[in-house]
């Protein structure tokens, strides 16, 4: 039963219809989440980030949607800066921070423009060593105030840890309500959702083009799977994939000039090659087994992808062009939905345990596999373009969107009241301008 789950992939990826999700009760889906950050880190960076002076006067609480961001990364732990009057001009007073025992604290203003534009200020200060570490400036709309906090945090991350931060992209999702399914693009943290698409035939596999303005994704509007690359910005699609039988599990190239689909043209699901605008297909795999879920290696020279060539689905890597595969995973009987992280150190991915289905990771050099959940509904793991954290679908107790940090101790539900929430994706780093 399960052996013929998993020939469907070639026909719907993901595992909403390898385990039958796709006829899943509906329930009314949200676009708004709410953030629940639970789990403890070995070691969490004390911050406090005080009231913007200003914010009332705008729609988002700048200060908040910081300080969010910032424990969601499992880095940071919030210090309470409550009733603090401190804009971006303030020379603070920092022996009390250090008495409250934040590490750095945020300062900044918002301040209300003509045309209903708003400024956007803030400064960060290490308060152990009590120096300025700068900060920086935004002139925005009102629709952009979410994003200007983004980018603060991702500025404070950096500036703290050394690595980018990852709180102005984008995550894509799909929700169903009843028969009606949408393509949602929402900020990192699931805030802001926009709908890109909605159709009465179900929408899977969303992934994002290599510079965040497109999304190739497998849309049933047909009766059948058809690729389509739409244009974030826009709302223009084009056809992709339209070949006789199925076509499915586009995953698109580091450079962007091409995606890897499964198609079952020539018979049974096999791996393919596309231009990115379009054209005829270059067969990868020449396998008399089910080849589906192909995934570039970050620079581009492999695909790791699922097959039941050796008797159960399993995940293998090759070369971009095609030729001998192997066989990367061995724990388990059926791993599928393989994810790289950007340094292609780490490959997070589904196996089935017992009965159910829960997000792994597993070492690419050492081979070493830590499951990060103990949930039995976990599907359709993304990781963020920096690789300290994921995004997955799971359900535990309710239809959600989880974020995890790759040892599984800080894990943030991005979750509505109801709703069947699937397909997450998480996108590149975005080029937002000064």
């Amino acid at each position: 039963m399960h052996q013929n789950k998993f020939l469907q992939a070639g026909v719907t990826s993901r595992r909403t219809v390898v385990s039958g999700l796709l006829a899943a009760p509906a329930l009314p889906a949200l676009a708004q989440f709410r953030v629940e950050v639970t789990g403890v880190g070995m070691t969490q960076m004390p911050i406090a980030v005080a009231p913007f002076r200003g914010e009332d006067t705008s729609t988002q609480k700048i200060a908040a949607i910081i300080q969010a961001d910032l424990e969601r990364s499992g880095l940071f732990r919030g210090v309470n800066a409550a009733g603090q009057q401190l804009d971006e001009n303030s020379r603070p007073d920092l022996a009390p921070w250090r008495q409250r025992g934040a590490d750095n604290l945020v300062t900044g203003s918002v301040t209300a423009l003509p045309g209903g534009r708003f400024d956007v200020r803030f400064r960060l200060w290490d308060v152990i060593r009590a120096q300025d570490m700068g900060g920086q400036s935004y002139s925005i709309s009102a629709a952009d105030l979410r994003l200007a906090a983004h980018r603060a945090a991702d500025y404070i991350y950096e500036k703290i840890t050394g690595e980018k931060g990852v709180f102005a992209t984008r995550l894509a999702y799909v929700t169903r309500a009843g028969q009606r399914y949408s393509l949602w693009v929402a900020d990192s943290d699931g805030e802001n959702a926009k709908v890109a698409l909605a159709s009465p035939e179900p929408i899977i596999s969303p992934d994002w083009s290599p510079d965040g303005r497109q999304l190739a994704y497998v849309s049933f509007e047909s009766r059948k799977p058809v690729v389509y690359v739409h244009n974030v910005a826009t709302g223009q699609r084009r056809l992709l994939a339209n070949f006789r039988g199925s076509n499915s599990a586009p995953a698109w190239s580091p450079d962007g000039n091409s995606i890897a689909v499964t198609l079952s043209r020539d018979g049974g699901s096999q791996l393919y090659v596309l231009a990115a605008q379009g054209g005829e297909p270059r067969r990868l795999t020449q396998s008399s087994s089910i080849d589906t879920e192909p995934v570039y290696s970050p620079d581009g020279q492999g695909i790791y992808f699922v097959s039941d060539r050796g008797g159960s689905p399993q995940i293998y890597r090759m070369g971009a062009g095609g030729g001998a595969a192997q066989r990367i995973t061995f724990n388990g009987s059926y791993n599928i939905s393989p994810t790289i992280s950007a340094d292609g150190r780490s490959m997070a991915f589904i196996s089935r345990v017992g009965g159910g289905f829960r997000l792994h990771v597993q070492d690419l050099q050492s081979g070493t596999v830590t499951p990060i959940t103990e949930s039995n509904g976990d599907e359709s793991p993304s990781f963020a373009p920096n690789g300290k954290l994921l995004v997955y679908a799971t359900r535990q107790g309710r239809e959600s969107l989880m974020t995890t940090t790759l040892d599984g101790r800080i894990k943030t539900r991005l979750a509505g009241q109801s709703g069947e929430i699937r397909e997450p994706a998480w996108g590149p780093y975005m080029n937002w301008g000064a």
